[in-house]
């Protein structure tokens, strides 16, 4: 049962950073590439689109 035990505290370990980590993560500033992305994507979106319309449509 000594060894149920360090896993369990292991994996507690383990839980622990991996939320410290996701939580640091989700503190940072989405950087200006894809901000800068979305907004291209946007005003192709408002102009209409891809000349030809649906980019997914067989020809």
């Amino acid at each position: 049962m000594n060894s149920d035990r360090k896993t369990s505290k292991v994996q507690q370990e383990i839980d622990d950073n991996l939320k410290r980590a996701y939580g640091d993560v989700t503190k940072q500033d989405v950087p200006d590439r894809f901000t800068d992305l979305l907004a291209q994507l946007r005003a192709a979106e408002e102009s209409g689109g891809p000349e030809g319309g649906d980019s997914n449509a067989e020809s």
